[in-house]
């Protein structure tokens, strides 16, 4: 696992899901967003902390929006 920047802020308004059932492990969600997408040992990702940061949004959208398999997803936080 690799450390995660202490500047980067986590109070966006986005959080970024998996849909387990739909993985395959493809990994490419960790390959776009390795700041907030790691793999385990099976090459499953693993979201430790499912806040996005507003300077990441974008590049959150390009990896949900590459998911070949549609098991990454972006919702708004609640409020």
């Amino acid at each position: 696992m690799t450390p995660r920047s202490s500047r980067t802020s986590r109070t966006a308004g986005h959080l970024l899901g998996i849909d387990r059932v739909a993985c395959d492990g493809r990994g490419l969600c960790a390959e776009l967003l390795p700041e907030l997408v790691e793999l385990d040992e099976w090459g499953y990702p693993v979201i430790h902390d499912a806040r996005v940061p507003a300077e990441l949004l974008t590049h959150a959208r390009r990896a949900v929006a590459a998911c070949p398999v549609l098991a990454l997803r972006l919702d708004r936080a609640r409020a």
